[in-house]
């Protein structure tokens, strides 16, 4: 048996393949792919009216506000130098009014055609309302630009509240699947993995670390879409405008290119180390609040507080030097994208003098590449969450990929599988036999050797041995808690390894020395895996427990809620809730682990007339210290240090005058003089 299956460490887990991660979220991404498809396709559209908005800006600029330059010369050279190119208004004389403006100011309109020129020096020279008429086309221009502003607008808030409800209602889909595979999976792994992994480390892999992943979800794979469709969409409109222009601006692409690399490799480290911190945090804490009688009766609460301090320090410590990698980065995006607008503005001002390219295009030049960094930014914000949603994803998929059943040991060394066409099990049990087990929790360090012995059906089998002796281990080897590491044991002459152990188990009830209670009412913890039990089921429970001085007791009832681990009952009543729920489950075989220790001598009166009806008819396994619980066991195994040393029913034992003769001689010598 490997003691250390679905072992890990809070440690840092060393270089992981991102695209590795990915590709194992696409089973939790593939049943929501249509909604993904459409978040998609509207991202699209989004990318679209924002790549629409400084076009617009341009058309209005170079068509409305200050027209390109026409191709006209003024004729009045007398130096013989190159006439001056000159802009002008092109006017139709289409209404009185135009043409009445037109006749009193003969003199600065020039006839081409069927229109008249004027240039904007002169124009500017003109009554206002003389402008107003002969530019109204214009005002209609800038009016229709402004209509289609708006419709852009209206439709870029339609689409993205569209896209933010599809994606926000997949993300929570997805967060919701992948919390309940890894509740799924926990639930069926061995008992080997709890005893090697604190509580507070599984709670931060289904809480903290599934909710990191949620952004993900809603953010990264659908506005990844949009940064990259918007980059390309830029870079596309930013050549066919002026390719000159446009290499001039990305001249300092690859400067961002380095930096976002760098930054890449070292943000991934920082949020590695920031999840082993908080899952820390949790274990510690956890384990705090769980052994907090301790810590306060040996007044240890310093202690704790400084080991909280330095685990919360160093977390501390991990935040910042996550928060220095961006501090560095997205300042020097900001200067990337300043430097460029000002290569802009310097080249493209030169352009615009020498009338190489129009003011509108400058300007839609500088408002796409302050738009070309936004989506760079949201890609290293996205990157951020990425890798922060990776590094928890990594250890998601340490427990995912840990061996949810027990070791088969088989030479391949496969794991058993707990799968459908595992044979069922029988429908009554007949025997139970351990056949030369062996057994240990690690390695070299034998628990049990070479045990052998068989319970019938309708027997009651006892077990009793010094403290270490490896009695309970007996028992988590019948439940197939674990799983020997040689020799069998066998239900009606079949090896239980393979049998549908949920089959194998339903036939079973566990009491233990300390049971446990979950927080819920009471009749949720009798009848746990019963929906409405009847009147009838539940007095015949209350009744055969003992149980009905504990319920009447309780404010609502069976409908009391317990509080963690059912602490605000007593020890003896926690015991009787629990032999209640083994009634509940009518099972064929029980097993009692020191069923009646700690327990004050009224209530255990109670207990073991519960017990007794409770093993009345069935096959039944009890483990104790005290030999007045099992002498009236058919048959009685006597261990010590992990080997058999008798087996007999009580007279036969004390006839041997062996071990079990002299432990019932010490018992019975206690306070006595001997």
């Amino acid at each position: 048996m490997r003691h250390d299956s679905g072992y890990f460490e809070e440690q840092e887990l060393g270089k992981s393949y991102d695209l590795k991660l990915l590709k194992r979220l696409l089973p939790f991404l593939k049943p929501h792919r249509w909604m993904i498809f459409a978040s998609i396709i509207l991202v699209m559209c989004i990318t679209l009216l924002d790549l629409a908005i400084p076009y617009v800006t341009k058309i209005a600029i170079d068509q409305y506000i200050v027209p390109k330059m026409e191709a006209a010369f003024q004729k009045d050279s007398k130096d013989g130098s190159d006439p001056a190119l000159s802009r002008y208004l092109q006017v139709q004389p289409d209404s009185s009014e135009v043409q009445a403006i037109i006749k009193r100011h003969r003199d600065q309109f020039k006839q081409s055609g069927q229109f008249y020129l004027i240039s904007y020096q002169q124009l500017s020279q003109l009554p206002t309302e003389d402008v107003t008429l002969l530019r109204k086309h214009h005002l209609t221009g800038i009016t229709r630009v402004t209509m289609a502003f708006l419709m852009i607008i209206l439709l870029s808030f339609g689409f993205n509240f569209l896209q933010k409800i599809v994606m926000e209602y997949t993300g929570h889909r997805m967060m919701n699947d992948l919390r309940l595979a890894l509740f799924d999976h926990i639930q069926h792994l061995s008992m080997p993995f709890f005893t090697q992994n604190p509580v507070g480390r599984l709670v931060t892999r289904v809480t903290n670390d599934i909710q990191n992943m949620h952004e993900l979800f809603t953010s990264v794979i659908s506005l990844v879409f949009k940064d990259f469709f918007l980059l390309i969409g830029i870079a596309v409109v930013l050549i066919v405008m002026n390719w000159k222009l446009a290499l001039f601006s990305f001249l300092i692409m690859p400067l961002v290119g380095y930096t976002s690399f760098a930054f890449s490799s070292r943000i991934r480290d920082a949020f590695r180390v920031l999840r082993i911190k908080v899952a820390e945090i949790n274990t510690n804490f956890s384990e705090m609040i769980d052994g907090i009688g301790v810590i306060q009766s040996f007044n240890k609460e310093k202690i704790a507080a400084r080991r909280f301090a330095q685990l919360n320090h160093e977390n501390y410590l991990a935040g910042m030097r996550q928060i220095h990698v961006l501090a560095v980065f997205m300042p020097l995006i900001e200067v990337f994208g300043v430097v460029t607008v000002a290569v802009i503005i310097f080249y493209g001002g030169q352009s615009v003098l020498s009338e190489t390219i129009s003011l509108g295009v400058l300007v839609a030049f500088i408002s796409y590449m302050r738009m070309f960094f936004r989506p760079i930014r949201d890609l290293a914000e996205k990157y951020n969450i990425l890798q922060n949603a990776l590094a928890s994803a990594e250890r998601i998929f340490l427990i995912l990929d840990t061996s949810n059943l027990i070791d088969t040991h088989t030479n391949t060394g496969d794991v058993e599988k707990n799968i459908p066409s595992a044979p069922p099990a029988p429908q009554r049990i007949e025997t139970i036999a351990l056949d030369r087990v062996s057994f240990e929790y690690l390695p070299s360090e034998p628990v049990l050797t070479d045990i052998s012995f068989k319970i019938r059906a309708g027997e009651s089998v006892a077990i009793i041995g010094p403290t270490g002796s490896g009695k309970t281990s007996i028992a988590n080897l019948i439940m197939r808690y674990y799983d020997p590491v040689s020799g069998g044991i066998l239900l009606n002459n079949q090896d239980i390894k393979n049998l549908n152990i949920s089959e194998y188990r339903a036939k079973m009830a566990f009491v233990t020395q300390e049971p446990y209670l979950f927080s819920d009412t009471i009749r949720a913890n009798i009848w746990r895996d019963q929906a409405s039990p009847s009147e009838a089921d539940i007095a015949r429970v209350l009744s055969a427990a003992n149980c009905q001085a504990v319920i009447k007791k309780q404010s609502r009832g069976l409908d009391t809620i317990l509080s963690r681990g059912g602490a605000t009952l007593s020890s003896g009543e926690r015991q009787l809730i629990s032999i209640a729920r083994a009634f509940a489950r009518d099972p064929e075989f029980i097993i009692l682990d020191e069923a009646t220790s700690y327990i004050d001598s009224l209530t255990e009166d109670a207990i073991q007339d519960a017990l007794s009806k409770l093993m009345t008819g069935r096959t039944s396994l009890v483990i104790a210290h005290r030999l007045s619980t099992v002498r009236q066991a058919d048959t009685i195994v006597v261990l010590d240090k992990g080997r058999i040393l008798e087996i007999g029913n009580h007279e036969h034992l004390l006839q041997k005058q062996g071990f079990y003769f002299r432990m019932n001689h010490l018992q019975h010598c206690i306070g006595e003089t001997c």
